[in-house]
């Protein structure tokens, strides 16, 4: 009662107390508070204990001022305090010139804490933004290569988020696979534009060059810490693979290829179907849809075959597929 008086005094008003401490824990999370004073003496448990608990729940790198109040102004109480997670200490009696002085300071430090946060994480996505733009436009111009219009990757990952939610994958993990799978084939990069738009039957050697690129893509994004881009090697490196097992470059088989180049497996040769190719015209829908289905147990995943079965037959697949 003492303290809210003198933080009244001081112009802070938002301020929330208990008297029992079983109730600081609920308190803690349902205020979100800027500032935190515990009494070191308590019953059913002490100041340490519970700013060390309510610690767990700051996060490590978040800077919470927490405020130890004692009448025990003893180096070890204050060792003990400070090992636990305490900020800065008061003694009691207050002294009102020097809480109010306290509390301010800790208040800039926590908003310049917050800012910098903000900054950080401001410069962190636009880092991340311009990463992806990047790999994207690495990207387009692998596809241009072999699709003059430059809409494979982009349909492929429009495709492939259809298919992760029809596998029940969440919203997050559905958008990972969109901004990854129009990666798939980055590594056509360094494939030779004399293999890659032949229109006549490939040479084993021109066959065997055009297969280095799943692995080229996947060293590309390997150096990267990304959710995103992690998936995007995983998916450049093995949607070529097969379910049964004899895909490349690996020639792993069933679920030891990753769930999301399963899906993208689907995605990426679905609309190689359904949109021509210097070595092939396109295919009609109903024909490409009975290909995948064709294919299922033997190329593909019977159960992300299943899932674009589903996508087909409520309408997803062509609204989204074919989206602008």
């Amino acid at each position: 009662m003492v303290l809210e008086r003198l933080l009244a005094a001081a112009g802070y008003h938002d301020v929330r107390a208990t008297a029992d401490p079983r109730e600081a824990i609920g308190l803690f999370g349902e205020v979100d508070p800027d500032m935190v004073f515990v009494d070191f003496h308590m019953p059913g448990i002490n100041g340490v204990d519970l700013v060390s608990q309510l610690r767990t729940q700051t996060g490590a790198e978040s800077f919470l001022p927490m405020v130890m109040l004692t009448a025990d102004n003893t180096s070890e109480a204050k060792h003990e305090a400070l090992l636990a997670g305490a900020t800065d200490f008061l003694t009691k009696p207050f002294d009102p010139t020097e809480l109010t002085l306290r509390v301010r300071n800790l208040l800039d430090n926590r908003s310049l804490h917050l800012l910098l946060e903000e900054r950080v994480a401001e410069r962190t996505r636009d880092l991340e933004h311009a990463r992806h733009e990047l790999l994207h436009s690495l990207a387009l111009v692998a596809e241009y290569r072999d699709d003059e219009t430059g809409q494979h990757t982009q349909r492929v990952g429009r495709t492939a988020a259809v298919l992760a939610e029809h596998m029940g994958i969440d919203a997050h993990g559905a958008e990972v696979i969109a901004q990854a799978a129009p990666l798939h084939d980055l590594g056509k990069i360094a494939v030779s534009d004399n293999v890659l738009r032949k229109k006549e039957q490939l040479t084993p050697d021109e066959w065997a060059h055009i297969k280095r690129h799943s692995l080229i893509g996947a060293r590309i994004l390997s150096a990267s810490r990304s959710e995103v881009l992690k998936t995007g090697q995983d998916i450049a490196c093995s949607h070529h693979e097969r379910w049964d097992g004899k895909g490349y470059p690996a020639g792993i088989s069933g679920e030891e290829i990753p769930l999301t180049a399963r899906i993208v497996a689907v995605a990426d040769v679905f609309d190689a179907l359904t949109h021509a190719r210097p070595y092939k015209p396109a295919w009609d829908w109903d024909r490409a849809c009975e290909e995948v289905e064709r294919q299922s147990g033997a190329q593909f995943d019977p159960e992300v075959v299943g899932a674009f079965v589903a996508a087909v037959n409520d309408g997803e697949m062509q609204d989204r597929h074919n989206a602008a």
